[in-house]
Formats: structure tokens, C-alpha cells, sequence
């Protein structure tokens, strides 16, 4: 198996920063991406540790099985499950101790969705509102439930997605990358096949674009992973560029790919 990806980011239409980042580490298995939340530089900058020190824990648990990881196991979860929740909580720890001595970060945080890949294996992991999506035969389905007041309403029946699109509080979450001691992280694992795409985005993505959209932009065929991601941001941008917007794409692919 082999993992091929695409990437893109984009500022959009209307906001001066772009604080969103990625991170696509096909040799890792790992990817993700991170929506800075503080406005200014606090934002840009936290989504930059958050993704950097994240990326970090996996690149280092990659080479080094002996590490002391920062945070205990949770014996619910696999091995791979608890390697990517334990890299979001120590990019969580590393924000709090960097915002210590950093007036910048204050009130800076992040969203973020990510993926780590283990064999025939998916962890997938958010807090806050970024999105992993799976394309499989043709539908697309939202592997991760997101964290926000208008999320939370259309759960317990009070309005309905296309309400949810448009209601004035959609961009208020629940749950963020802040350096709190107590934060939730969802996290699960599921199995995955040759073919599949698995798509990550902030929600200056899936904020403009329904999921029919999406999935008919990723089922894209004939053209770069890069390409499709391009063609989502332009499409975000086509109708106002909102927010930043930020996508990766993911196909497992045969070992022998090109």
C-alpha cells in the first residue's frame, strides 16, 4: 500500500492572514490540518506549533519506539489510536509552555482534523470543527463529528443542516487547541482500501461547499491529487472566499504506484 496525497491552502477572499496549516507526511503516514483561531499573529502562530509539534511526536515515536510520550495510554484505543490522540496532547502541552513566554499566543488556539495511516489502518482525530471526510465506491461519508453550538443544535433536532449552513453562530466551537489541561480530543480507528481518498479541511472548505460538492470535486479522476485540491479552493474563492480554506486529499494506492 501507498499513500498519495495533495495539498493546498489558500487565504481566501477576504481575510488578510491565512492561519491555517498542513501537514502531509506520506513517509510518516501522517496528516493533518490545523485552523488558527485568535486572529493576528496568535492564530498563524499557534496552528504553526500546534502543527509542527504534532508532526514532531510522530516523526520521532516513527524512529524511536522507546520514547516517553507525555501523556498515558488509553487502554480503550489501539496502539496507532493512541499515538496520534497522544501528539495532539503534546502539541496541546507544547502551545501552553510556549504561550508562558509568548505574549503573541495569548488567546491563540487552533482547530484541527488529522490521520495517521498503520497498514490497513486509519486513526483519525479532531477537536473543533476541521472535517475528515472518506470517499469509498463512490460515497462520502464525514468521519468525524464537529464541535461547534450549531453542530451541537442539529444533533439534538433543534434545526436542520441546511439551517446550519447559514445560522449566524456556525463558526462558534465547542472544543479548540488552547494549551487547556483538560481537553477533549475524539479520536477512532477504522479500516481502509485500495482506492479509497480520505480528505481533510478546515471549515473555510466544507463552511462553503456542501458534501455533494465535495465529493464530486474529490471523485475528480484524470487529473493530480494537487490539481482536485486546487480546484476545491478555487471553488471556495468563486463564491467569496469567505474564510481561509485549507484541503489535503489522501488515496491508497497499490504498493507499485507511480
Amino acid at each position: 500500500m501507498q499513500l498519495k496525497f495533495g495539498a493546498g491552502t489558500d487565504p481566501g477572499r477576504v481575510r488578510a492572514r491565512n492561519e491555517d496549516r498542513y501537514v502531509a507526511e506520506a513517509d510518516l503516514g501522517f496528516f493533518a490540518v490545523v485552523d488558527g483561531m485568535g486572529g493576528h499573529a496568535g492564530g498563524e502562530l499557534a496552528s504553526a506549533t500546534i502543527a509542527e509539534a504534532a508532526t514532531e511526536f510522530i516523526r520521532q515515536t516513527a524512529s524511536d519506539p522507546d520514547k516517553t510520550w507525555p501523556v498515558g495510554l488509553d487502554p480503550r484505543l489501539s496502539g496507532l489510536a493512541n499515538r496520534l490522540q497522544v501528539a495532539v496532547h503534546g502539541a496541546n502541552k507544547t502551545l501552553a509552555a510556549r504561550a508562558q513566554n509568548d505574549t503573541t499566543l495569548e488567546g491563540g488556539g487552533a482547530t484541527l482534523a488529522a490521520m495517521l495511516f498503520g497498514d490497513d489502518k486509519l486513526a483519525v482525530s479532531n477537536v473543533g470543527d476541521c472535517r475528515a471526510y472518506l470517499l469509498s465506491g463512490g460515497h462520502l461519508s464525514q468521519l468525524t463529528r464537529d464541535h461547534s453550538v450549531v453542530a451541537e443544535q442539529v444533533e439534538q433536532g433543534l434545526i436542520d443542516e441546511e439551517a446550519a449552513r447559514t445560522h449566524p453562530l456556525r463558526h462558534v466551537v465547542t472544543r479548540a487547541v488552547t494549551g487547556e489541561v483538560d481537553m477533549a480530543i475524539d479520536v477512532h480507528e477504522l479500516a481502509v482500501s485500495l482506492g479509497d481518498r480520505l480528505v481533510l479541511c478546515s471549515d473555510g472548505v466544507h463552511g462553503v461547499l456542501t458534501d455533494v460538492e465535495i465529493a464530486r470535486l474529490v471523485s475528480a479522476h484524470g487529473q493530480s491529487l494537487d490539481a482536485i485540491c486546487r480546484a476545491i479552493l478555487d471553488e471556495t474563492n468563486s463564491r467569496g472566499g469567505p474564510d481561509n480554506a485549507t484541503t489535503v486529499i489522501v488515496e491508497v494506492a497499490p504498493s507499485d504506484a507511480g
